[in-house]
């Protein structure tokens, strides 16, 4: 059985190199203020290298109070819209030569606490707190000892900075696009009510019609309950009505799913006779529908980003404001309007 490889240490670059150990620690760390010469730091590098010397991360945490890592704590990493955020602030962290350590949490308020006590322990510079869809969360106590950012998510004390989608705009700007089309009775099936997303696109799709001078009518808007048969439901109900409306803004794609079925289920063509528009830019629906669908993007890698933004303003000492943060939803053109 062969045996575990010993760690090459800074003693051994040292002897390799035939220079003092504090000098390989000046010339490891990049302390350009102490006098070597360019022959001292050529000979400790090569050393370092034909040993394959590797720093102690955890040694040098632990004497500088920083590592370069930042931890996140997510419900489910494996969810699409989780990846989405992880990627953004990865790319985000990586201007600065940081790196993220990620916890997946399954929403256990437990978990959550171990992983960050877990972070803690690595001197991780600061926290990043997602969600995988935008609500009011309460964060464990314990984060509050790190600079921590709310990602898709929001500290309903407002104790911490948050960064989440900009709900209401994004719903106008899909009620404004079936408006230009020419549509003046506009379907709306909603989420369940009260939640931000739900709150937020609903006032957008107002803002939108009030505007066009168009008054608002409630027959005209259903909850789909965010699933694929709720959207069925909710659309077909709508298509039974007396005055039936020629467009349809579904506040996510899985219920605009349903209204695809709905639709054509009554002979009628998208977008011919019914326009659809979507929200959420889920890909794998959205851009498979046929025709593929018109849909509003919820920005999680943007958001992933400016969290990232945000915690390095503040791990610097430029920022501690705990404000909230909207980040703009773009319309995704496609066929369906």
């Amino acid at each position: 059985m062969v045996g575990k490889q010993r760690a090459v240490t800074m003693k051994d670059v040292a002897d390799l190199a035939g220079v003092s150990r504090s000098a390989v620690s000046f010339v490891l760390n990049n302390r350009r203020s102490v006098a070597l010469s360019d022959d001292t730091r050529d000979r400790v590098l090569d050393a370092a290298a034909q040993l394959g010397y590797r720093p102690n991360a955890g040694a040098r945490a632990l004497a500088q109070q920083r590592s370069d890592w930042y931890g996140l704590v997510t419900e489910i990493v494996t969810a699409p819209f989780a990846v989405e955020i992880i990627k953004g602030a990865q790319d985000r962290a990586l201007l600065d030569h940081k790196y993220l350590l990620i916890a997946s949490t399954e929403s256990d308020a437990e978990a959550e606490a171990a992983a960050i006590e877990r972070f803690l322990e690595q001197r991780v510079e600061g926290l990043i707190y997602a969600a995988t869809w935008h609500r009011a969360v309460t964060v464990p106590e314990i984060a509050r000892e790190v600079p921590t950012v709310l990602v898709n998510c929001y500290d309903a004390e407002g104790r911490y900075p948050a960064v989440v989608p900009d709900e209401r705009t994004g719903g106008r700007r899909a009620t404004e696009r079936l408006l230009a089309a020419g549509h003046r009775r506009i379907g709306f099936v909603n989420l369940d009510p009260d939640i931000p997303a739900a709150v937020g696109r609903r006032h957008g799709y107002h803002d939108a019609l009030r505007s066009a001078g168009i008054d608002i009518d409630d027959v005209l808007e259903i909850s789909g309950h965010a699933t694929a048969d709720g959207g069925f439901t909710a659309v077909d109900a709508l298509l039974d009505l007396a005055d039936p409306p020629t467009a349809i803004f579904c506040a996510n794609d899985r219920m605009a799913m349903g209204a695809y079925d709905a639709i054509k289920e009554r002979g009628l063509r998208i977008p011919h006779d019914v326009a659809v528009i979507g929200f959420d830019n889920q890909e794998l629906i959205a851009a498979y529908l046929r025709p593929s669908l018109t849909t509003v993007a919820l920005p999680f890698d943007e958001m992933g980003a400016r969290g990232v933004d945000i915690l390095a303003a503040i791990t610097a000492g430029q920022s501690t404001d705990t404000s909230i943060v909207t980040v703009d939803c773009p319309l995704l053109e496609r066929s369906s309007v």
